[in-house]
């Protein structure tokens, strides 16, 4: 690969996560949608990978102190000064962060209607506000948020799952919170930008019920993997729980980010190709490889995609879908009609792929020698990781404070 189309491709990721950031996209919602001015107190939640740099704007936009609490991922380490922050795991929920839920519903659970509730919600705040509901454990919960990444299910069918074994999630929030009102300004980490999904919806409505649930896991194979406590719950019938109306606003998206890559493409002949680039990781490296080898030949190109992929887990290595699809990209590229010149870049705008520090991979013609005889057997143990380290083709951005999901860039240069 040519450090041409390399540093092409970083400035088009770094455009990218530069239009997701929190603090600018909450500055414009609030010039549309004030922060509530409640006759009682005002108390500010921020939940997800952009809650402290979410917490400090909106701060910024009020006369005096108020009660407010920021919950990330460990790997954010900006302080909100005059707010709380508590660091908790992600993916998989820890210790820390079932903290952090009971200290949520602490605070939430003493308001009355005279006071409001603001709530900054960003991507990753499933995962990091983990409140099991009655009989179930923390334990049990990482378990099955476990088998849920493992099983290769969509955003929407794992969230629909972690709502029904919350006390916070789909709508949980509201319920806490009432009669205190609630208004919430999200940023978007799910292609199609469903309120539901985002951090399992903690001001929305929930997506199904129990009995959905279980059927999300009995069709993906992992119903009798899950602990007891779960089964019994889900299995058991109860009435839906009514949920307060709140008012959502959405201020940040990952198609507004593909927009920013492809404004910034300059020189190139650039086009969205999809803002849905969803499904097993295999199908979406060749859906990539398609879009590349028709492309038109001779001339400079920038291909964009967006979206959240799945991989489901057939062995112990480490890596992320990100990297997953890069690999594949970098080992599938021979059966396809692509020029010699090509660079492609699939990173999580998180700045994190899965339970790694990379942000995702970087690849090129050269990167399937670079890894060596034993590609496809790290790619069939989901080594993706160790596979791109070895080409030196890891992308490393540590945290940005933000998170819209994925986008992609596969790069054609001049012949």
């Amino acid at each position: 690969m040519t450090s041409d189309l390399r540093q092409c491709a970083l400035h088009l990721f770094d455009k990218a996560v530069e239009a997701a950031d929190p603090a600018i996209a909450l500055r414009r919602a609030l010039a549309a949608h004030p922060l509530p001015q409640p006759d009682g107190q005002l108390h500010v939640i921020a939940i997800g990978k952009a809650a402290p740099a979410m917490l400090r704007e909106a701060l910024a936009h009020l006369d005096g102190a108020v009660p407010a609490l920021a919950i990330t991922h460990y790997e954010n380490d900006m302080d909100v000064p005059g707010a709380e922050v508590i660091r908790a795991a992600h993916p998989v929920p820890d210790a820390a962060g079932l903290g952090a839920g009971q200290e949520l519903i602490s605070r939430l659970s003493s308001l009355g209607p005279q006071d409001a509730v603001a709530v900054l919600v960003s991507g990753g705040g499933s995962a990091l506000v983990p409140a099991p509901v009655e009989g179930v454990t923390l334990e049990d919960k990482a378990e099955v948020n476990r088998l849920l990444l493992g099983a290769g299910l969509d955003i929407v069918r794992m969230n629909l799952v972690r709502q029904q074994l919350s006390r916070l999630k789909g709508g949980g929030l509201l319920r806490q919170a009432a009669p205190a009102p609630v208004t919430a300004y999200i940023l978007s980490d799910v292609i199609g930008d469903d309120l539901r999904a985002i951090a399992s919806g903690p001001t929305v409505g929930p997506i199904g019920t129990r009995a959905e649930a279980r059927a999300v896991l009995q069709e993906a194979g992992v119903w009798e993997a899950c602990p007891a406590s779960v089964r019994a719950h889900l299995s058991a019938e109860a009435p839906a729980p009514e949920t307060p109306a709140a008012q959502n606003h959405l201020i940040g998206s990952n198609r507004k980010s593909l927009e920013a890559m492809l404004a910034a493409a300059e020189g190139e002949t650039a086009r969205i190709v999809s803002d849905a680039l969803e499904g097993d990781v295999d199908d979406a490296a060749r859906e990539v490889l398609r879009a590349a080898a028709a492309a038109p030949k001779g001339t400079p190109q920038a291909l964009i995609f967006g979206g959240e992929t799945t991989v489901t887990l057939r062995g112990d290595g480490r890596g992320g879908r990100n990297q997953e699809l890069a690999l594949r990209v970098a080992l599938s590229a021979r059966n396809f009609d692509l020029p010699a010149n090509w660079l492609f870049l699939s990173g999580g705008t998180d700045g994190r792929d899965g339970p790694t520090d990379a942000a995702g991979g970087i690849v090129g013609p050269g990167t399937a020698a670079a890894i060596g005889a034993e590609a496809q057997a790290l790619l069939a143990n989901n080594d993706s990781f160790e596979a791109l380290r070895r080409a030196d083709a890891l992308l490393m951005t540590g945290a940005t404070g933000t998170n819209v999901a994925d986008v992609q860039v596969f790069l054609i240069g001049a012949d």
